[in-house]
């Protein structure tokens, strides 16, 4: 007889797949510039490191709110005391303000409906455990972010049918894909609880359209199920076209006396717009007064502390800082996100058009040796062990096709881009890499840049879970 749980004992939180070994290879091996540079360049975080000197140039003009003071007079006692799982109204009031602004003010937020929790793990999670019982199920369109596979699914019992995108259309979501995933699902005997998608995506980098979303509400409307927008990437949108949130389409399209209006929900959090990974600050937003009721009590569980909800609705209600840091930043994001794009275009290798994110989708399915996952994973140990990059393999993200990859951007010096892109060139102009033949007939122009060896595959099914260090 065992003394642990299930949970304790078994093996689905997903730490053995190529994504978190990636991280234990660069673990054991960090690339840095003066101690270790011939270590492995950490390009498998989704995170915004190009905006810090803004954050903290607030911080040093604003003592008060780093210092936990209110007119020069400390509130440190204040903050240390017991604070209940509804959070600070001056934070709730801020954020709201901040996420209106983040979608050019098209929208508004109502704080009251707003549920504070520890990062977008923790708000996913939640909504999960508020929509769905053990063995329903979600759809989610593909390639997804792996973490899905931990935050919807491990301690909910939750299951996941994929919407199969694919590169053809630029892996947009289609009404044939989100039909033949619901019918995937009744075949399995399994409840269709909703949909979630990723506004912008996490790993493409793309946003969705007005179509799509038109689309995704039309189909839950339809079905008298749930649609979760994810949008914590929605202020990194840095080309056209510009983001459009799901509760815009709603309103656009009078949907606010009827009853999709209670079952479509946003989950939000500050670790990509604003680079606070480390902050954990996640939100809710849901129309359902039945939901915003039970995630507030499972709040209780990953509180956000007070002092960090004093600092941030300061900052966050300063809107001169707000205005210039998002502006600033975008600007910032552009320009990473071509230098890498040009810098693997000057290889032979393309991306994904994309306008949003921190990372490319990378298409390197011309440097597999046969059109397999087999050969994805083979060219993705050579790239973390011999050209000493750890990018995630499009199947732990599960992509249809394999042969791409997510690359990130922003969690790295200019320099320290560069020298990944110098490696990559190497990499690829050595006789080491034998890549499979090509046809252009078959290739995606109007999705992806320019590439003289492209060739698209048919479907192949992978499934891989993994162990979430981003959110």
């Amino acid at each position: 007889m065992t003394l642990l749980s299930d949970m304790a004992s078994c093996n689905s939180h997903g730490q053995d797949s190529s994504y978190f070994l990636g991280w234990q290879e660069y673990e054991k091996n960090p690339y840095d510039e003066i101690q270790n540079p011939k270590g492995i360049i950490q390009m498998g975080l989704a995170e915004n490191q190009l905006s810090f000197d803004l954050l903290e140039s607030w911080l040093a003009q604003n003592p008060d709110a780093a210092g936990f003071k209110r007119n020069g007079e400390s509130i440190f006692r204040e903050l240390a005391l017991f604070q209940d799982y509804h959070g600070l109204p001056d934070f709730k009031n801020a954020l709201v303000q901040f996420m209106s602004e983040i979608r050019g003010n098209k929208v508004t937020f109502n704080p009251n409906k707003l549920v504070l929790t520890a990062g977008a793990t923790s708000a996913n999670e939640t909504l999960m455990f508020c929509l769905a019982n053990p063995g329903d199920a979600f759809l989610l369109p593909t390639p997804y972010y792996p973490g899905f596979d931990r935050d919807l699914k491990w301690r909910t019992g939750a299951e996941i049918v994929p919407i199969q995108c694919t590169s053809s259309n630029g892996f947009r979501i289609t009404q044939s894909a989100l039909e033949e995933s619901y019918k995937l699902a009744k075949t399995r005997n399994l409840r269709v609880k909703g949909v979630l998608v990723t506004n912008p995506s996490n790993p493409l980098g793309t946003t969705l359209t007005r179509n799509e979303l038109e689309l995704l509400v039309s189909f839950v409307a339809e079905k008298g199920i749930h649609l979760i927008s994810d949008e914590i990437y929605s202020g990194t949108v840095f080309n056209s076209p510009k983001f459009v949130s799901v509760m815009e389409v709603l309103i656009e399209n009078n949907y606010m006396y009827t009853e999709v209006w209670d079952r479509v929900h946003i989950v939000y959090s500050l670790s990509k717009d604003l680079g606070l990974p480390g902050f954990r600050i996640g939100a809710i937003y849901s129309n359902d007064a039945v939901i915003v009721s039970a995630a507030t009590k499972m709040s209780s569980f990953g509180l956000i502390s007070s002092q960090t909800q004093y600092l941030l609705s300061a900052m966050l209600a300063d809107k001169k800082f707000t205005k210039k840091y998002i502006s600033e930043n975008q600007k910032r994001l552009k320009k990473r996100h071509a230098m890498l794009v040009k810098g693997l275009e000057s290889s032979g290798i393309s991306c994904l058009e994309s306008n949003a994110g921190l990372f490319c989708w990378v298409d390197m399915r011309h440097l597999l040796k046969t059109n397999t996952f087999e050969a994805e994973i083979e060219l993705w140990k050579k790239i973390v062990y011999e050209v000493r990059l750890n990018i995630s393999p499009g199947s732990s993200c599960h992509c249809t096709e394999p042969g791409w990859f997510r690359a990130c951007f922003a969690n790295m010096s200019e320099d320290t881009l560069n020298l990944a892109i110098q490696r990559i060139k190497s990499f690829v102009d050595s006789s080491d890499v034998i890549g499979i033949n090509v046809d252009q007939s078959n290739q995606t122009n109007q999705n992806t840049s320019t590439s003289p060896k492209k060739k698209l595959f048919a479907k192949w099914g992978f499934r891989l879970s993994f162990n979430d260090r981003e959110r």
